[in-house]
């Protein structure tokens, strides 16, 4: 099992969830976070005072999911979230060793 984390633009999380839910992807975790890259970050006026916004408002998905969903899992995240400007975010992978559903004690893939 893998662990697909995206870090996305807020007004993408809708069309982000439904392509996963087309795809079979039923559960997800989303917190809103914030963060910066390349895109560092902007200036904004605040009652007439200039001041920089460092860290820019993003949202975190998380899915677990079996190997073989993995590559139409990515799939659907890169085809609805990106808009070709810079921070559309990043798409991380990782090995997921154990899963267990605490209400019925199944593990791995029974739990997902």
């Amino acid at each position: 099992m893998k662990k697909v984390e995206a870090i996305i633009k807020p007004f993408k999380l809708d069309d982000v969830r439904e392509a996963l839910s087309e795809v079979g992807i039923a559960g997800m975790t989303v917190s809103e976070v914030k963060g910066f890259g390349r895109q560092k970050g902007h200036t904004e006026l605040y009652r007439g005072a200039e001041y920089m916004v460092d860290f820019l408002p993003k949202v975190k998905l998380e899915v677990v999911v079996a190997d073989s969903e993995v590559e139409r899992c990515i799939e659907a995240i890169m085809e609805t979230a990106q808009t070709g400007k810079i921070g559309d975010g990043k798409i991380f992978i990782t090995e997921i060793e154990r899963v267990i559903r605490i209400r019925t004690g199944e593990e791995n893939e029974d739990a997902v």
